[in-house]
């Protein structure tokens, strides 16, 4: 794969060093890969420069053409960015200005020199000489939420890194229904009209492999929320159940104390009770005596 300093880039796209840099600023182009002190650019780079060289041409924004670049490296149809509602947020108007302060970072995300760099190798930011350009306007949104919520920023970019690493095995087991019916010593015979087919079939896995692991993901994090609601409901129900017992017991306490004839100052000593049938006939009432 060939690779371009930015003037080399430049040259091959009939694009101005100036443009590729609005362009990267407004997040059409993705930024260089950094060796030392150079970025290198790559063919997609290049791809990506002619495609919005021709969208420019036949009129579109710089907004369309963002949104459409970014429906099409997700896998979308038009239909999907049509009916989207547009979002408004504050790190989504950083975009407009495409950088970030350092400052601003450590005040609004707590974040380290471990996340920053680590959001710089993710794809979260980059460095653009002494501020970073936003790259991902919706993620960073996201995070400023979690850390408000008392949650590292740390915690979300250690998952980021997790599933990476998983979604590269996912997308090379995707890529290896192509590669596997075709890599083999007869590529070189295939001929034009063979990679044509091969290339149109690479095109085909790409949505719907984008559809399958947005469908998956979708059903497996919806069952995740579902456990996690119904594992924080045991907790409420458990302290429900504590609180039923210890009414319970209070309860039978007052039993106890009514059982027990206790009131106001101490016990009630029962008296006996006389009854009819208990008088004795025989004994002279002092009626009798005086008779």
């Amino acid at each position: 794969m060939a690779e371009y300093r930015i003037n080399d880039l430049a040259q091959e796209s009939g694009v101005s060093v100036r443009n590729i840099r609005v362009y990267q600023d407004r997040g059409l182009l993705p930024p260089p890969i950094i060796r030392g002190r150079t970025g290198w650019y790559s063919d997609e780079h290049l791809v990506r420069l002619n495609l919005i060289s021709r969208m420019l041409e036949r009129g579109y924004t710089f907004a369309t053409i963002s949104e459409l670049l970014q429906a099409a490296h997700h896998g979308m149809k038009v239909e999907h960015v049509l009916r989207a509602s547009p979002k408004g947020g504050r790190f989504r108007n950083f975009k407009r200005a495409a950088t970030i302060t350092i400052t601003e970072l450590r005040k609004t995300l707590n974040a380290s020199d471990r996340s920053i760099a680590l959001s710089q190798k993710l794809g979260l930011l980059a460095k653009d000489g002494a501020h970073y350009a936003i790259r991902n306007p919706e993620v960073l949104e996201g995070a400023e939420t979690l850390v408000k919520a008392g949650i590292d920023i740390d915690v979300l970019l250690d998952r980021w890194v997790r599933v990476q690493g998983d979604l590269e095995d996912v997308a090379k087991s995707f890529v290896s229904i192509i590669t596997d019916k075709y890599f083999d010593e007869n590529l070189p015979d295939l001929g034009e009209q063979g990679v044509s087919k091969m290339a149109e079939l690479i095109g085909t896995v790409r949505p719907m492999a984008h559809e399958i692991v947005e469908t998956t993901f979708r059903k497996a994090l919806d069952q995740q929320i579902s456990q996690a609601i119904g594992e924080a409901s045991t907790y409420f129900d458990a302290a429900l159940a504590a609180s039923d017992a210890e009414h319970a017991g209070v309860a039978g306490d007052s039993d106890v104390t009514s059982q027990n004839g206790t009131t106001g100052g101490g016990p009630i000593v029962d008296q006996p009770k006389v009854f009819d049938n208990d008088v004795d006939t025989d004994t002279p009432t002092r009626a009798e005596h005086l008779d």
